[in-house]
């Protein structure tokens, strides 16, 4: 039955194969079942969405309003009035219209105009709608006059075609900066290329999954959660192949038989990946807590994307590796010997630095964490304005600034409140009182259920500061009167930016339980954990403090969305605790032989450099999220790509072993192993093992 070795894993190739000629296409109709506007992220029990709901009973349809802007600097001319009226009458047979538009209303000051144009909400289809409206209405006009299209339909559209580089750059990006890491840490132009094959397939059967559960609202997909998708598999299944390899390539010297080392590197990884994956999937399951429609989307899109990286690590790689064997690792094949291989390299002079000096290292690396941490309070997390997500110049934020200055920046963006009848007019008289307001008038008069819907134009542009403020203030003056409820653009942005700030109170300890039970679990022990879970948080607090200032003082970012920190906390909490577990379950198995200390420094010295070469790749994929223009994803990409490097150069490879070190065998309380006495090792046959490396 040899004949099986070779046919099983020959099979899970062509299965996989299959996997990757279904999931292939659908990666480029991922966005066919995304939802990108704020509306979509709320909570039922938002305000926001009450007054949605209420929206839609007194209108006729549901819109989207696009708002279209011409500007000539020396003031309109009568050319210029007569073309901006003929675009209006030609924008009434719009296709994609959704009532009726407005305008054209010229400013004050002479110099531009504005159109009110209610689109259809078309979902995916957005961008193709706004690049139509702008076409058609640029079409004869005078030379001189500028005319954009803004307003939440613009902003949308723009915000929507930012994420259109996803499928082909950014997966491009990916892979070279992988396939260039992979072949240093390698030597090898064939590993990688499985490796890289491995990570494409585990996405082929995550965005089948996803699409699947998109399409019929099972869940929530935008484009921020595909772009992380993309990026966590190749990171996750790098460094989930990168573990198994290294143990595949030591194995090799210590079997003559490609399947025995294959089975034992299967059996001896197994455990840490599985317990990383599973750390990862939990943590951001935790996101179903939230009450934003947008992170409870997140957690499951993540997960199924660790899943299958998990599952094709766990199957292809495998198949792959035992019908490759030591070809896999050519030009530099590991031969079967029984003599150690000697390497004074780096990480045996790290393990040996952090046993000599085992309580000065862990002091000193707490003491530059700290430093780190003490720049915390200057991170502005407070929520920035839709126009500000954008890094390179969009058409709809130079529309909304032309907008600003010749007109109330709310205009078109209106601040809905619904109102019983018998108190309209006092809630027009407490909403004209309010700083901010410039306008307030009944939207058509159409009473529903007793109640009617005021619109108050407010003076700032509806994703500003000012905005927020002046909504505020409404709601706080009108909530007494009439059963008040206050909408809009301005409002569904408040209350997810309110949301966010309560989810990241809520998740946070959640988390750490969560990883907590489980390292508990992996590691039959309740100290270490806890020592694991403090260094972790250590780093993450550091991290935070460092992009603070690199935000501010050095990429001048106008802020950050209040979820940035909670994405960022999930994201380098669970991948953090994923090398602490490679290293310390290869800590404990070197310990039950060798006793705590010179299991800690054997197994930081035979992992670090595989799980550097893992935090080096994990950090290397998030940082290609910044190739895409969105203020969001370029400070995930920051934040952490630097949080992963500090956790795999500091914490995990000085701090942590430094500490299980200093602490000895208590570290293992209440295991029987923190009862078991140092095993006597000969000395020739200790430095043996740390110098084997494979």
């Amino acid at each position: 039955m040899k004949w099986l070795r070779w046919v099983l894993p020959a099979l899970l190739v062509v299965v996989w194969l299959a996997v990757g000629g279904v999931g292939g296409p659908l990666q480029g109709k991922l966005s066919e079942v995304q939802k990108n506007d704020n509306a979509s992220f709320l909570p039922a029990s938002a305000e926001a969405t009450e007054v949605a709901d209420w929206q839609k009973r007194f209108a006729d349809q549901e819109s989207l309003p696009a708002l279209v802007v011409f500007e000539r600097e020396g003031g309109l001319t009568q050319e210029d009035l007569g073309a901006i009226g003929d675009r209006a009458r030609a924008l009434t047979s719009f296709d994609g219209l959704s009532g009726k538009v407005v305008g054209p209303v010229p400013a004050e000051d002479g110099k531009a105009a504005q159109v009110i144009v209610p689109l259809k909400p078309v979902g995916s289809e957005i961008t193709e709608v706004v690049e139509e409206l702008r076409d058609s209405v640029r079409e004869g006009l005078p030379g001189g006059l500028s005319v954009y299209v803004t307003g939440p339909a613009g902003i949308l559209g723009d915000f929507a075609n930012a994420f259109g580089g996803i499928d082909g750059l950014l997966l491009l990006v990916t892979a070279v900066v992988v396939a260039l890491i992979l072949l240093v840490v390698y030597r090898s132009p064939l590993l990688p290329l499985v490796v890289i094959l491995n990570a494409g397939l585990a996405l082929c059967l995550a965005v089948i999954a996803v699409y699947l559960l998109a399409r019929e609202d099972v869940l929530t997909l935008n484009g921020q959660s595909q772009g992380i998708l993309f990026i966590l598999v190749f990171g996750a299944s790098t460094d989930y192949s990168l573990l198994l390899v290294a143990r595949f390539r030591e194995e090799l010297h210590r079997h003559e038989d490609r399947w025995s080392s294959l089975r034992t590197a299967m059996r001896s990884s197994l455990e840490p990946i599985v317990a990383s994956a599973g750390t990862v999937i939990i943590g951001l399951l935790c996101l179903l807590l939230s009450d934003l429609k947008s992170n409870q989307g997140l957690g499951p899109v993540a997960a199924i994307g660790i899943a299958a990286s998990l599952i094709a690590t766990l199957t292809f790689l495998p198949a792959m590796l035992a019908l490759l064997g030591r070809a896999a690792f050519w030009p530099f094949r590991p031969k079967f010997d029984t003599v150690a291989h000697k390497e004074n390299g780096l990480w045996q002079r790290v393990s040996a630095l952090v046993g000599r000096r085992a309580r000065a290292t862990w002091i000193l690396t707490t003491l530059v964490l700290l430093i780190g941490i003490a720049f915390v309070p200057q991170l502005k997390a407070n929520g920035v304005a839709q126009t500000d997500f954008f890094l390179n110049p969009v058409e709809s934020v130079t529309g909304q600034e032309v907008l600003t200055k010749h007109f109330d920046g709310g205009t078109g963006s209106p601040a809905v409140i619904v109102v019983d009848q018998a108190a309209a007019q006092d809630a027009v008289a407490k909403a004209k009182a309010v700083p901010g307001v410039a306008e307030v008038a009944p939207s058509g008069g159409k009473v529903v259920d007793g109640r009617v819907e005021l619109l108050a134009t407010l003076k700032a542009p509806a994703d500003s500061a000012d905005a927020t403020a002046a909504l505020r203030q409404l709601r706080t003056d009108l909530h007494p009167v009439g059963g008040a409820i206050v909408g809009g653009v301005t409002a569904i942005q408040v209350d997810v930016q309110d949301t966010a700030k309560r989810d990241l109170r809520v998740i946070i300890p959640v988390v750490l339980l969560v990883i907590f039970l489980i390292l508990s679990l992996l590691l039959r022990a309740l100290l270490a954990p806890l020592l694991l879970i403090a260094t972790v948080v250590l780093s993450f607090a550091a991290t935070l403090g460092v992009s603070a200032l690199v935000f501010n003082h050095v990429l001048d970012f106008p802020g950050a969305d209040p979820s940035v920190p909670l994405f960022a906390f999930v994201f380098l909490v669970a991948l953090g605790i994923d090398y602490n577990i490679f290293l310390m379950t290869r800590v404990r198995e070197e310990s039950l032989r060798h006793g705590t200390r010179q299991g800690t420094l054997l197994g930081l010295s035979v992992t670090g450099g595989v799980i550097t070469s893992a935090g080096v790749v994990l950090a290397a994929t998030f940082a290609a999220l910044a190739v895409l223009p969105i203020l969001f994803l370029a400070q995930i990409a920051f934040l952490v790509a630097f949080g992963v490097l500090l956790d795999t150069l500091v914490v995990r490879s000085l701090l942590v072993p430094a500490l299980t070190v200093d602490i000895g065998r208590a570290v293992w309380w209440p295991s029987k192993l923190a009862r078991k006495p140092v095993t006597s090792v000969p000395e020739d046959e200790k430095s043996a093992e740390v110098e084997h490396s494979g």
